[in-house]
C-alpha cells in the first residue's frame, strides 16, 4: 500500500505544480502594462544650486521667453525642464534628466516614435519621442521602465532625455509625429 500512496502523492504534486504554473501564466498575461504603484519619493534629482532662487513648487514655472508660439514642446537643457504647451497656451512642465549629447538651440520636429525599446545606455525604455540627431546620436524624450532617473554615464554618448513614466505618458500623448520641439539653452 505504501508504494501506491507515494505514486498518488507524486501525481497530486505534479498536478498542483501544473495548476500553479498555469495560474501564474494567466496572471502575467492579464497584468497591466503600467501597474499602479507608489511613485518614488524623489525620482528626479534637484537641479544643481546655481545661486538662483529656487522656484516655488506651488507656482508653475514660466515657459522660457523666445521659445516661440503655438503648440510645442519646449526643452531647456540648462534648466533640465520640459514644457508641453498646448493650443490654449497653458503649459504642463516637469523636470528631466538630460543626456550627454545635446541638440543646439533651435526648432525641431518629432521625426519618429517607439513604444518600447532598449535605450542607448542598455536599459529598457518606453515612449521614445525622437526629434534631433546631433553628432549622429538620436536625441529624444523617454522614460526608463524602472522609473528611475540616474545621471547618464559621462563617458558614453547617449541621446535619451529621461523623465518619469507619468511625464512620459503625457509626452507620448502630446508629441506626435510632426510636432514642434523647441530647444533653448
Amino acid at each position: 500500500m505504501a508504494r501506491s500512496s507515494s505514486g498518488i502523492v507524486a501525481g497530486l504534486t505534479a498536478a498542483a505544480i501544473a495548476v500553479i504554473g498555469f495560474l501564474g501564466y494567466q496572471a502575467s498575461a492579464t497584468a497591466p502594462a503600467h501597474p499602479q504603484k507608489a511613485a518614488p519619493q524623489s525620482p528626479v534629482p534637484a537641479p544643481s544650486d546655481s545661486g538662483a532662487a529656487k522656484p516655488d513648487p506651488a507656482k508653475p514655472v514660466a515657459v522660457p521667453a523666445g521659445s516661440g508660439t503655438g503648440p510645442r514642446v519646449v526643452y531647456s537643457v540648462g534648466q533640465k525642464r520640459v514644457w508641453l504647451v498646448g493650443p490654449s497656451g497653458e503649459p504642463k512642465s516637469f523636470a528631466v534628466m538630460p543626456s550627454t549629447v545635446h541638440p543646439v538651440p533651435g526648432s525641431y520636429t518629432v521625426g519618429s516614435r517607439t513604444g518600447n525599446v532598449t535605450g542607448s545606455d542598455g536599459v529598457p525604455i518606453e515612449h521614445v519621442v525622437r526629434f534631433a540627431s546631433p553628432q549622429g546620436i538620436a536625441v529624444g524624450f523617454s522614460a526608463r521602465v524602472d522609473n528611475t532617473l540616474p545621471a547618464p554615464d559621462p563617458g558614453k554618448k547617449t541621446g535619451g532625455v529621461r523623465m518619469t513614466r507619468a511625464d512620459s505618458d503625457a509626452m507620448w500623448a502630446f508629441a506626435t509625429i510632426g510636432s514642434k520641439v523647441v530647444v533653448v539653452p
